[in-house]
C-alpha cells in the first residue's frame, strides 16, 4: 500500500478535547439547530398568527430530517466497518475501511485497517514458515528415503556404515525441525546462536558431500515439490589455508552453504562447476565464503532483490533436465542465517556466472 495513514489529531486539541469534527460536536450542533428551528418557527407563528399545531408539525419534520441526515452520516461508516470486519473474520484481509473522516469513526476505521494489516502480515508469515519448513526438510528426507530404498531393494546391505548414513540424516532432520521452527521467532529477535570453533575444511567437505548425496537421491525420486535433480554438476572446494578455523553456529552456517550450493547447482550449465571458497576474514576466527557457478549470472539490477522471499530473479529457467525455479526461499534463508551472525551476504562482480560472498565476523557482535 502506498504511503502511511494520515496523522491523527491529538485528543487534547483543540478546545479541551472536543474536536471541531467529532461526533460530540455534531450531536451538539444537532441540538442547537433543532432549538433554533423550533424557536424560529415559534417567532413566525407569533407574528403571523399561525396555529401552534402547524408550527409543531413543521418543527418535528425539520428536526427529523436533520436528525436522519446526521444519523446516516454516523451509521454508514459503521455498516462499512461491519462488512470489513466480517470479511476479516472469514480470512479475507484484503479489504480496508475508508478512513478519510476526521472524527472518532475515522479513528476507529484507521484502527481496523491497522488490525487488518497486522493480521495479513501474520497470515503471510505463517504461510512462509510452512513453505520454509517444507523447503528445508526436503533434502534430508530425500537422502534418508534413498538409503532405506536401497536397503529394501537389496542394492546395499544394512551394514553399520549404511545405517550410520541413515542415522546421520535422521539426526539432521531432527535438528532442522528445531532450527526451522525458530523462523517463527525471526521478527522478534529471540533466536540464539550456538557459536563454536571448528575446522573449515572438514566441515565444508561434509556439507558438499551431503549436497552431492542429496542431488543423487533426488535424481531417482519423482517429486512434486518443485525440487530439481542435477547430478552432472561438479562441486569443488577451495579452502586456504587448509588449517583454517572459524567461529560460528555450524547448523546456521550449514543452512547458508547448503542453500547457496543448491541455488548454484540449479543454475549451472550441463556438466558445469560450482566452487566453494573459504578464506580467513579480517578479524580473529572470522570467515569469508564465496560460492561461484558458471551459469548466466544475475543482472545487476536484480542484486538488491535476490535475497527476498519467493523472488526467483530474472533468470527463472535453470539449466538441465528436471530443473525448475524452486520456491524462491533458499537465498532468503541464507540471508536470515547470516544476519543472525551479524555478517554480510551479497552478490559480487564476476566475469562469469554468479558469485555470492558471505562474511561472518567470528566473534559475537553486540547485536547478537
Amino acid at each position: 500500500m502506498s504511503g502511511g495513514p494520515p496523522a491523527r489529531r491529538s485528543p487534547g486539541e483543540p478546545w479541551g478535547g472536543v474536536r471541531p469534527f467529532s461526533i460530540k460536536t455534531k450531536l451538539g450542533a444537532l441540538v442547537v439547530i433543532s432549538v433554533l428551528i423550533t424557536t424560529g418557527l415559534l417567532l413566525i407563528a407569533v407574528r403571523t398568527a399561525t396555529e401552534l399545531r402547524f408550527i409543531t408539525v413543521f418543527s418535528m419534520i425539520a428536526t427529523l430530517l436533520i436528525t436522519q441526515f446526521v444519523a446516516h452520516s454516523l451509521t454508514a461508516p459503521l455498516d462499512e466497518m461491519n462488512a470489513v470486519a466480517r470479511s476479516i473474520s472469514h480470512g479475507d484481509y484484503s479489504r480496508r475501511v475508508r478512513d478519510h473522516r476526521r472524527d472518532e469513526l475515522g479513528d476507529l476505521a484507521h484502527t481496523i485497517n491497522l488490525m487488518a494489516d497486522e493480521l495479513e502480515a501474520q497470515d503471510r508469515q505463517r504461510k512462509e514458515l510452512v513453505a520454509n519448513v517444507s523447503h528445508e526438510l526436503r533434502t534430508p528426507i530425500a537422502g534418508l528415503r534413498a538409503v532405506l530404498e536401497n536397503i529394501v531393494d537389496g542394492v546395499t546391505e544394512a551394514d553399520p556404515e549404511t545405517m550410520r548414513t541413515a542415522l546421520k540424516q535422521t539426526e539432521r532432520l531432527g535438528r532442522l525441525v528445531e532450527t526451522l521452527l525458530d523462523l517463527s521467532r525471526l521478527d522478534h529477535g529471540v533466536v540464539l546462536l550456538k557459536r563454536r570453533r571448528f575446522e573449515v575444511w572438514p566441515y565444508l567437505s561434509g556439507v558438499l558431500k551431503e549436497a552431492q548425496m542429496a542431488s543423487s537421491a533426488r535424481a531417482g525420486i519423482a517429486s512434486d515439490t518443485g525440487s530439481h535433480s542435477r547430478t552432472d554438476v561438479h562441486l569443488h572446494l577451495d579452502v586456504s589455508p587448509p588449517e583454517l578455523t572459524a567461529r560460528a553456529d555450524p547448523e546456521r552456517l550449514h543452512q547458508v552453504v547448503a542453500n547457496l550450493i543448491d541455488n548454484a547447482v540449479k543454475h549451472s550449465p550441463p556438466h558445469g562447476r560450482v566452487t566453494v571458497k573459504a578464506r580467513r576474514g579480517p578479524t580473529q576466527e572470522s570467515l569469508e565464503l564465496e560460492v561461484l557457478d558458471e551459469g548466466p549470472g544475475i543482472p545487476q539490477s536484480e542484486w538488491h532483490r535476490v535475497f527476498e522471499r519467493f523472488n526467483r530473479g530474472a533468470v527463472s529457467r535453470p539449466h538441465g533436465p528436471g530443473s525448475d525455479g524452486g520456491t524462491g526461499l533458499g537465498l532468503a534463508i541464507a540471508r536470515w542465517a547470516v544476519d543472525l551472525h551479524g555478517g554480510r551476504i551479497g552478490v559480487a562482480e564476476s566475469p562469469r556466472g554468479c558469485r555470492i560472498q558471505v562474511t561472518l565476523p567470528g566473534e559475537p557482535s553486540v547485536s547478537s
